[in-house]
């Protein structure tokens, strides 16, 4: 399915309310993925009608939290904006082009300190299109027609200075990263970077030609989308092609890796967080083989081969041997544990100390450096990894304090050249 543009592309929900009817008992409401937004849907079961609820003329993300009666509560946010809750009145008899009135609801929970929000009132956001580039006749119609990327930047801009710039990407590789309110890339933002959030061609909310584009071209296009979401605004004049970081979890580590391997003059610094680096040693060792070989081969072919143990998701080794293999080239390697977490590292604690470890990081490599190191001179500047199974048993080692800041699990540094760096973190 190819949606026309601005039209409805499918159904993305991840969640349903336990009773999501209205009074008429056939209009159900749900949260969706719309691009890079996500919005309030009514859906007549009996018609298959759908029609949007929340304002659309909004780049703000929205979703539904509860029915009460024929009125709605939700929750609306944006990159730069907290999470408010919203409370939507019908206006008139239940329809598919019923009219919603909406309403803010005072509430003490969503009140945050004042330099918080003086930090938040500096930014400004904007969801960008991106051609496709190089687009061929073998491509389906919606796999050429222009991706997303959520831009994230300071209201007031100097002249011929621009902020460094992070760019974040998500995992799934069917995910999609939505115009929501997100504390670890507020911090980022906060710490004096620009943010370019890429929905690359595979993601949610674009429709199912979009999302059956990519598997089977993992590495390629999706890499290929993200440079060229790069380009585009660096042509705009948006960003320093100097001073720029790129971090990624999961399938989004993955492309970390990839980017860095395949364009390492395009980034200062890298992070990837719980990354695929070993597609075959991840067959055997996976809970999600399958997984594998569609998004490797575009189809299924797993049944005679095992699943993998309990509770993998991404093999550690495919971190030991990322790790090696930067080392063996002169990049200066930093290992951070989290034994006690999984694979998305969401864990208060870890979402915490792995977000403060990128951030000090990317400060001291991109942001705070005055000079760029010449391309000839290094393989990466900066790579961080998060993975979430524990080997600190294979070494014996303990967790040491490093920089006055407490680190989970095992920490190794090995220092080699200037500036050449790598830190990876692991569950």
């Amino acid at each position: 399915m190819c949606p026309e543009d601005g039209c409805f592309p499918g159904l993305y929900c991840s969640k349903f309310l336990d009773k999501p009817w209205l009074s008429d008992g056939h209009t159900m409401v749900l949260s969706s993925v719309w691009g890079s937004t996500q919005t309030i849907l009514s859906v007549d079961v009996l018609s298959g009608r759908v029609s949007r609820i929340s304002p659309n003329n909004s780049n703000f993300s929205w979703d539904v939290l509860a029915l009460d009666g024929d009125n709605i509560i939700a929750v609306c946010s944006s990159p730069v904006d907290i999470p408010e809750i919203k409370y939507g009145s019908l206006l008139g008899k239940i329809s598919i082009d019923a009219k919603w009135s909406w309403q803010d609801v005072l509430s003490p929970s969503t009140k945050c300190s004042e330099r918080v929000l003086s930090l938040l009132a500096s930014l400004q956001f904007d969801i960008i299109k991106i051609p496709v580039r190089g687009v061929s006749e073998n491509l389906t119609k919606g796999a050429s027609k222009p991706f997303e990327a959520i831009c994230v930047s300071p209201k007031c801009k100097k002249p011929d200075l621009h902020d460094p710039l992070i760019v974040i990407l998500h995992g799934g590789p069917h995910d999609v990263s939505t115009s929501s309110f997100s504390k670890s890339s507020a911090f980022l933002a906060s710490l004096g970077f620009s943010l370019l959030i890429v929905n690359y061609r595979g993601s949610l909310g674009f429709g199912e030609e979009a999302v059956q584009s990519l598997p089977g071209k993992v590495g390629s296009q999706d890499v290929g989308d993200v440079l060229t979401a790069i380009d585009h605004i660096i042509d705009k004049g948006l960003a320093d092609p100097s001073k720029i970081a790129v971090v990624g979890i999961s399938h989004g580590g993955f492309l970390t890796t990839h980017l860095i391997g395949q364009a390492p003059d395009k980034f200062a610094a890298a992070a990837a967080r719980n990354p695929v680096c070993n597609f075959a040693l991840m067959v055997g060792t996976s809970d999600i083989p399958d997984w594998c070989f569609f998004e490797a081969y575009g189809s299924q072919n797993s049944d005679s081969l095992p699943s993998g143990a309990r509770d993998l998701r991404v093999p550690i080794y495919d971190g030991i041997q990322y790790a090696r293999a930067l080392k063996e080239n002169g990049v200066e390697i930093k290992v951070i544990m989290f034994p006690n977490d999984v694979h998305a590292i969401k864990r208060p604690q870890s979402d915490f100390e792995s977000f403060l470890n990128i951030g000090a990081w990317f400060k001291k490599i991109v942001a705070d450096s005055h000079s760029r190191i010449p391309a000839e001179g290094r393989k990466c500047c900066l790579a961080v990894c998060l993975f979430q199974y524990s080997f600190s048993n294979l070494f014996g080692l303990k967790t040491p304090a490093a920089s006055g800041l407490r680190i989970s699990g095992f920490l190794c540094s090995i220092a080699i050249g200037n500036y050449r760096t790598i830190l990876f973190l692991v569950n």
